[in-house]
């Protein structure tokens, strides 16, 4: 029987969480604590709710069924004008970037804190946007445009954004996609050196196992809008579960391996008999 989760159990808490659209149920009575401090990884196949998992942490989507808490406090049922708050204290990484075109590097990571009035002093601005980009390695860059950019940095950008007003928890949607696997890397390098010098929380929804293996303290797989398995790398490594070692390994299953049977000739056949 699954222990009871409670909404002090974890910095973040999600409780009996269920999400439907329309008649599609995406998340199906999920309950999760994630440990502060610690990297948690979602893996999963395409649809299965992952990215809408953590739009529920940050509240950009609510619930149909169940709670969501942040340090002990619900946060699901807050109107938008109490909100401003909580998400300062949570970074989100998005699967693009999303990096303003039509603003510098150093305007884009200024931007959260303009919004939040953490301060308007351009002197002061100067400094944190120069700090939070020595992190990820691009202290130079203030001026570019985006445009101007690789893959790999602006994903770094968006990045120093996300810790823009030093937050707590950082989401994560598919950080390494799109990038080839040494940029994949650094940014693999980047979440671990921001767990370990500013002990950031960090929740990452990706289908990059080499990325899963090196960063996850744990790791969550979702299935069917459930959870199918939970536990740390040995876990999946060793699991006897079909799906699970098809997901980790990229394999085909035998029904899409069946699908694909059909021949040229087959389809050349079956068109020289509609003529």
């Amino acid at each position: 029987m699954q222990k009871e989760i409670k909404p002090d159990d974890g910095i973040i808490v999600l409780k009996n969480l269920t999400k439907r659209f329309r008649k599609l149920v995406v998340l199906n009575d999920i309950s999760l604590s994630f440990e502060k401090g610690k990297t948690t990884v979602i893996i999963g196949p395409s649809g299965c709710g992952k990215t809408v998992l953590i739009k529920h942490i940050i509240v950009l989507l609510r619930p149909g069924l169940g709670e969501v808490y942040f340090h002990d406090q619900r946060i699901d049922d807050l109107p938008e004008s109490k909100l401003g708050k909580i998400r300062a204290q949570m970074g989100f990484l998005f699967q693009s970037g999303a990096l303003f075109d039509s603003m510098t590097v150093s305007e884009n990571i200024a931007f959260p804190i303009r919004q939040h009035q953490e301060t308007q002093d351009q002197k002061k601005l100067d400094e944190i946007v120069k700090s939070k980009l020595s992190l990820v390695g691009l202290d130079g860059y203030q001026d570019y445009f985006p445009a101007k950019l690789s893959g790999g940095q602006k994903k770094r950008v968006a990045l120093a954004r996300a810790i823009a007003l030093n937050p707590e928890v950082i989401l994560y949607d598919e950080p390494t996609t799109g990038l080839d696997p040494i940029r994949a890397d650094v940014i693999n390098e980047l979440i671990l050196k921001l767990r370990k010098e500013l002990g950031i929380t960090s929740i990452v929804v990706t289908h990059d196992m080499n990325s899963a293996y090196k960063i996850a303290d744990r790791i969550i797989m979702l299935h069917n809008g459930k959870v199918l398995l939970d536990g740390n790398a040995d876990t999946f490594t060793n699991s006897t579960l079909p799906v699970v070692q098809q997901f980790i390994k990229g394999e085909t299953s035998e029904k899409d391996l069946q699908s694909l049977q059909v021949s040229f000739e087959d389809i050349r056949t079956d068109e020289g008999k509609k003529k």
